[in-house]
């Protein structure tokens, strides 16, 4: 039962998708059988070398596959797993704009009213795991790396400052489907470093509003970033 993974110091962003890939592994190779009940979040932080925040993303994620169910009080338990087909939002088609224009949209509604909750309920653990996930993605950006998985990781982080679950459930529903320049191709203009240290720029304004306990500004700044990215994919709906 080996869940030992390479000592790796890259963004967060990246250590999540590899925790939770390591996870998978034991799941899939039987390691544990359903019913188990995985190691607790602190010895696996100690066997990967990561923080606790980190591994509670790897966690969400294998809840959003549904893998595993965390019961409070109890511990993170395996499940048997379930058809992907079943679930919802699992069927964005990202060859077509106007899908991926229809989440945006959907995500705007809710995400708005996170940005704006997460500025007056965080907590200072919260706060920090933000602040954390908008680093890893300014990482892989100066790295010339994929920031799909830091960035939805940051997203999921503001959902978790709501302290209302149903917000971050939404989004681990949705997965990284949320990020849609995940599926696109390296010549998409959303691929380019300047495109995406646009991104990293509003996604500070978010950061900084939410730090500052502004509910309003972050609301708002969720909103231009947000709608930034409906007007971007409208505007290669034009041009395809």
């Amino acid at each position: 039962m080996n869940l030992q993974h390479p000592r790796n110091d890259k963004g967060a962003g990246t250590l999540v998708i590899q925790v939770a890939n390591a996870l998978r592994s034991a799941l899939s190779s039987g390691d544990y059988a359903v019913g188990d009940k995985l190691p607790s979040e602190a010895r696996i932080a100690e066997t990967h070398g990561v923080s606790r925040t980190v591994v509670r993303e790897a966690i969400a994620s294998l809840r959003s596959d549904g893998l595993v169910e965390p019961r409070r009080g109890a511990g993170v338990f395996v499940l048997e797993p379930t058809e992907p087909a079943t679930l919802p939002f699992q069927n964005v088609d990202h060859a077509r704009l106007s899908s991926i224009i229809a989440l945006l949209e959907l995500r705007s509604a809710v995400e708005v009213e996170a940005a704006g909750l997460a500025a007056v309920r965080r907590s200072p653990a919260q706060e920090e795991a933000i602040f954390e996930f908008h680093r890893a993605v300014g990482q892989c950006i100066a790295e010339g790396k994929p920031t799909s998985t830091a960035d939805f990781a940051l997203h999921t982080a503001i959902a978790d400052a709501t302290n209302n679950p149903r917000f971050s459930e939404f989004l681990r529903v949705i997965g990284q489907n949320a990020i849609p320049r995940a599926a696109l191709s390296s010549t998409d203009p959303g691929s380019s470093k300047s495109y995406l240290e646009q991104l990293h720029l509003e996604h500070a304004n978010i950061v900084t509003a939410i730090s500052d306990g502004d509910a309003e500004a972050a609301r708002e700044a969720m909103r231009v970033h947000l709608q930034g990215s409906q007007r971007r994919y409208r505007a290669l709906l034009q041009t395809t």
